[in-house]
């Protein structure tokens, strides 16, 4: 099987690298993920807003996180990426702790949680995706550029590259996080809600650039509440709701009658 460009041969280690944080190499046979008896509660919560929560998603694999607001998804996600502190439970990525190859993991919050007022250009933006690459004291070099550039191009947007973050249409600044996520070469994609308010095209293209990342090993874990597209562009559903896994559905059946929106209880999870 031919390497995606979003999956790294090899990793050099920056010299001075953020936070001090080292490479590992993933653990033979290991999943992308592994979630076991997680539970997450924020401070000044009255529950968990994860509970107890177990999953797992195998190399080349593309399984969606589905559930109402509040559900947990996007807490589940932050806490894979290393953003919140668990208070109970076990996570790995390729067989390692959460962040001892942080270079390895991509994600993306909402669009909503991003300051698109920012000067920054659709290139500068994305050629962040390299600096875990760079650590400290290192600026990005024309290989680095030549990626972004490579990268926008897949993603229908280098006529964009020199544009302002905050100029972008919905569907413009999805591409351009998708883009950012590429660029850094990462195996594992954590995906918030990114089909969420985008035109059928960015759809397409996302459909398309996921499918292609996990058919070359790559693994990708997607909130979403786009039902509609599950069995073309997942292999499998996580189904959580008030903070826990209720069901975890393979396709190959129809999924939509199981993952109906349901009648809201009292209590609801970050």
């Amino acid at each position: 099987m031919n390497q995606s460009p979003g999956l790294p041969h090899s990793h050099e280690e920056p010299w001075l690298p953020y936070s001090g944080r080292g490479h590992r190499d993933p653990q033979a046979g290991q999943p992308a993920v592994q979630v076991e008896h997680l539970s997450v509660r924020y401070r000044k919560a009255g529950s968990d807003a994860l509970h107890a929560v177990s999953l797992e998603v195998a190399i080349g694999q593309r399984v969606a996180l589905v559930g109402p607001n509040g559900a947990g998804k996007s807490t589940l996600l932050k806490a894979l990426a290393g953003l919140v502190k668990p208070q109970s439970g076990h996570m790995a990525l390729f067989g390692n702790p959460v962040g001892a190859c942080h270079h390895r993991t991509a994600y993306l919050p909402q669009r909503t949680d991003l300051d698109w007022q920012s000067p920054l250009t659709v290139s500068d933006l994305v050629m962040t995706g390299r600096y875990v690459h760079l650590g400290w004291l290192s600026w990005p070099g024309q290989a680095d550029r030549v990626r972004v550039r490579r990268v926008l191009e897949r993603m229908g947007i280098a006529d964009l590259a020199e544009r302002q973050i905050g100029d972008l249409s919905g569907g413009q600044q999805q591409r351009t996080l998708l883009a950012r996520a590429l660029v850094q070469e990462a195996s594992l994609f954590l995906l918030d809600e990114p089909l969420n308010a985008v035109d059928e095209a960015t759809r397409d293209v996302v459909d398309e650039v996921l499918t292609q990342h996990t058919q070359c090993g790559g693994s990708v874990l997607v909130a979403t509440h786009d039902l509609g597209r599950l069995t073309e562009s997942f292999d499998s559903a996580v189904y959580l709701r008030e903070g826990q896994v209720e069901s975890i559905l393979p396709f190959g059946r129809d999924p939509l009658a199981s993952l109906a929106p349901r009648p809201a209880s009292s209590g609801a999870s970050k």
